[in-house]
C-alpha cells in the first residue's frame, strides 16, 4: 500500500517497500489564475470622459440668461443709491441754511441757478467776499423745482429764505432726473423734509 507525503514543491510518492513512483506525482489543489488576466485593481486604466460641445453652448447660455436677469436689478440698486445721495445732499444745504442763520444772527438764502443751487446769506457784511457758502450742483438731466404755497406774489423769484430765528419759508421742492424723482415738503418751523414720493428708476 502507498503511502503520500504531504504536499509539496518536489514531493512524490513512494510505496510500502521504500521505492519511489515517479509516475504517481500529486497535483497541488488550488485556484490558478490565468496568466492573461491583469491582477486585481492593478494597470486598470479609466478613459477620461470631456465636456461635449453641446454641454459647453448649454453653460454658456444659462450663464448668459442669469447675467440678464442680474443686470437690471443691479442698475436699479445703483440708480437708487444717487437718488437717496441726492436727497442727502439736498438735506445738508438746508440744514447749513438753517445753522448758519441762527448762529450768525442773519438771514440766508437758498437761490436757484441754472447750473448749481447755491446757499448765501441775505446781505453780505462789509469787506466780506461775495461767494456762496455752500451749493449743490446739478448734473446733466437733472431738474430742482421750488415751489413756495405761502409767497404773496404769483412768481416769486427761485430763492428760499432762512431767518436768524431758526424758521423759515414752507416750501415745497421736487427733484427730477435719470436716476428717479423725489418729492419733500419742508416745514416752516423746522426746516425739516416730510418725504411724499420717492421712486427710483
Amino acid at each position: 500500500m502507498r503511502r503520500c507525503p504531504p504536499i509539496r514543491e518536489s514531493a512524490s510518492c513512494t510505496d510500502s517497500s521504500g521505492g519511489e513512483s515517479g509516475g504517481l506525482v500529486p497535483r497541488r489543489v488550488g485556484r490558478t489564475r490565468s496568466a492573461a488576466s491583469p491582477p486585481v485593481g492593478r494597470n486598470r486604466r479609466v478613459p477620461n470622459r470631456g465636456f461635449t460641445l453641446i454641454e459647453i453652448v448649454i453653460a454658456v447660455f444659462i450663464l448668459m440668461l442669469l447675467l440678464m436677469l442680474a443686470v437690471p436689478s443691479m442698475n436699479g440698486v445703483l440708480a437708487d443709491k444717487r437718488l437717496r445721495r441726492s436727497l442727502d445732499r439736498f438735506n445738508d444745504l438746508v440744514r447749513q441754511a438753517q445753522e448758519r442763520s441762527v448762529a450768525e444772527h442773519r438771514a440766508y438764502l437758498i437761490v436757484w441757478g441754472d447750473k448749481s443751487i447755491a446757499l448765501r446769506p441775505e446781505v453780505f457784511a462789509k469787506g466780506e467776499e461775495a461767494r456762496p457758502a455752500a451749493d449743490f450742483a446739478l448734473a446733466g438731466g437733472n431738474v430742482v423745482k421750488l415751489t413756495l404755497p405761502a409767497a404773496l406774489t404769483r412768481n416769486p423769484p427761485d430763492e428760499w429764505i432762512f431767518w436768524p430765528s431758526g424758521t423759515c419759508e414752507p416750501a415745497v421742492v421736487q427733484f427730477s432726473g435719470r436716476d428717479g424723482s423725489w418729492t419733500a415738503n419742508y416745514s416752516a418751523l423746522t426746516a425739516r423734509p416730510e418725504l411724499t414720493n420717492y421712486a427710483a428708476r
